[in-house]
């Protein structure tokens, strides 16, 4: 592969681009109003499906994947806790540690807010072929994946330039 394909992307590429942060655009916009919609912070609703992904982590791995402050991490847990959205649970391995449970498919809420959406995205996947969609789902793994590196990369320049 030459350094060329890299160096000066095609006009498809670029396009492709573009609709990749349209897409990113449009799901921030989309997370804002189902966060609105519930009386939530749109930095709790993240955090709700982050917790929603990745399943029961502690705190200190929820203010690590947000990028929020541990103390704001406590505020925000205590408000979804309040509002029925996690629990907390002591970790069994280490008594110190705090996992926080989500509890996001017991609230009927969430699951109608999404429904319309779920649906939609049930037909149009409908409309590709199972190795289209296979191939789609490959792609969008790797592209949350430059996503992560990306948002590190990020997060650790924000933190270096705030404690210089």
């Amino acid at each position: 592969m030459s350094s060329d394909r890299h160096d000066q992307p095609t006009e498809l590429q670029e396009n492709f681009t573009l609709r990749m942060r349209g897409l990113g655009t449009r799901t921030v916009l989309y997370q804002q109003n189902v966060a609105a919609s519930l009386g939530l912070y749109n930095n709790d609703y993240i955090s709700v499906d982050i917790l929603h992904e990745k399943g029961p982590i502690t705190a200190g791995e929820l203010s690590k994947l947000t990028g929020l402050a541990t103390g704001s991490i406590t505020a925000l847990i205590d408000r979804l806790e309040k509002n029925g959205f996690v629990r907390r649970q002591h970790d069994p391995n280490d008594r110190r540690k705090v996992i926080i449970v989500p509890l996001y498919e017991n609230i009927e809420e969430v699951s109608n807010t999404y429904l319309p959406l779920h649906t939609a995205m049930v037909n149009l996947a409908s409309s590709y072929s199972d190795k289209e969609l296979e191939f789609i789902t490959q792609f969008l793994g790797k592209a949350s994946a430059v996503l992560d590196e990306q948002i590190q990369l990020l997060s650790s320049t924000s933190r270096s330039k705030s404690s210089s």
